[in-house]
Formats: structure tokens, sequence, C-alpha cells
């Protein structure tokens, strides 16, 4: 028994055990940052939306909207940058034009920002849902391996010393099946989200177009209001 013991395989199914673990606390930690990530969001997302659909006119929202944090609120942000003009700046039909192509562009492209960063750490619960039963897997494989020689070595077939090493392998299936099922779970419920949220984005998009086009695809600023953020999005936009 002590060949068992003192068996290579110890220190890899242990290694296997540990890594699982290690997946298991980053799975966790993931769930907490995500949720509180999701919830923060969905809290600003509901605060700008009361504040924007209060304002009298779009240019009334435009300068509400400065400094709001959130997804829906950095779309806004982007759209208004996309199609607010000085004063005094000629708007002729060839203007209008140009305003409709970049605001469209803006808004898909702030949508897309959005979703990249919700969709951060996903992928990484993906591969852990996935991986983690076979790497338990290949533990428990390598532990048999490593069991059956130690028991043919030890020349004793009793089912007292079969029974012990290989339920000794098994733990690391176990583990890994432990470790796969909240992630996966976890991964399915934060995409859920994450689509949901998209497609509260594309709604406040297309009500967004649908007054941008009855203000003729302009929003009036005063010399100098202009943020330097804007000027960024500007520029990103075109």
């Amino acid at each position: 028994m002590n060949l068992l013991v003192d068996s290579p395989l110890q220190s890899v199914e242990h290694a296997v055990i540990w890594l699982l673990i290690g997946f298991s606390v980053v799975t966790w930690g993931l769930a907490l940052i995500k949720g509180i990530q999701f919830a923060r969001q969905r809290h600003r997302d509901r605060k700008f939306q009361k504040l924007f659909w209060s304002a009298t006119s779009l240019d009334s929202a435009a300068e509400l909207g400065h400094g709001q944090a959130g997804a829906v609120a950095h779309l806004a942000q982007a759209g208004f940058a996309a199609i607010q003009v000085q004063d005094g700046q000629p708007s002729d039909l060839s203007q209008a034009i140009n305003h409709q192509d970049r605001l469209e562009r803006a808004l898909r492209q702030q949508i897309q920002r959005e979703r990249r960063s919700l969709e951060s750490g996903l992928a990484v619960l993906a591969s852990i849902g996935s991986t983690s039963p076979f790497i338990g897997l290949f533990g428990t494989v390598w532990g048999i391996m490593e069991a059956l020689k130690g028991i043919s070595a030890a020349g004793n077939a009793s089912l007292e010393t079969v029974a012990g090493p290989i339920g000794a392998a098994l733990v690391a299936t176990g583990v890994g099946i432990a470790v796969a099922v909240p992630a996966v779970l976890v991964y399915n419920y934060f995409l859920r989200r994450l689509k949901l949220t998209a497609a509260d984005l594309d709604d406040f998009a297309h009500d967004f177009y649908s007054l941008a086009q009855k203000s003729a695809f302009k929003v009036l600023v005063h010399p100098g209001a202009r943020k330097p953020q804007q000027a960024q999005n500007v520029k990103e936009a075109i």
C-alpha cells in the first residue's frame, strides 16, 4: 500500500483536484463580479431612461444626459455626439444625410462596445463548464491506471485492495462535475441577461433614431459646450 501512496499518480491527482478547485473559485468570483456589474448597469439604465424620457425635447435631453453612466447613457451620448451641430452651422440636405449615416454607425458601434464589456468573463465560464468534466475524467483515468499498476505490483487483488485506490481515483471526476455544473448555470444565466440587455439597447437605439429623424438628425449646442469625450466620440463615429 505504501507503493500506492507514494505513487506519482497521487501528485497528478492532487494537481487535477487543485486545478478544479481553482476553477471553482474563478467561477464564483466571476459570478459575483458579473452579478454586481449587471445589477449596477440595470440601475443606471433605469435612472437614465427615466431622466431621458422626462426631457421636453431632444436638445434638452442632450443637456440632461451629460455625465450619466450606464450602457443606455453611453449609447445616447454616442448618438448625441454624432448629430450635434454648433449654432450657426449650415444645415442643408447633405448635412442631414451625413448626420443620419453617422448616427447609424455611432449607435451600432456603441452597442457593440457595450456588448463586449458585458461579455467579458463569459468565455472563461464557458471554458470552465465545458472542460472541467474532462479534466476530472483525466485525473480519474490516470488514477485508475496507476492504482492497477500498484495492485499488480503488490500481488493482492482482493476487493479491499482494489476498492480503495479506484474509489479515490473517482473523486477527480466527481469534483470535475461539481465544478462544471455551477459554471454552466452561471454562464447561461448571464448570457440570457446579456441578450436581454442587448435587446433593450436595440430598442432604445431605434427610439433614439426615430427622435433624431424628427429633428432632422441634428441637435443644437452652443459654442464651447461640447465635452472632450463627445468630441472623441464624434471622431470615432466618423
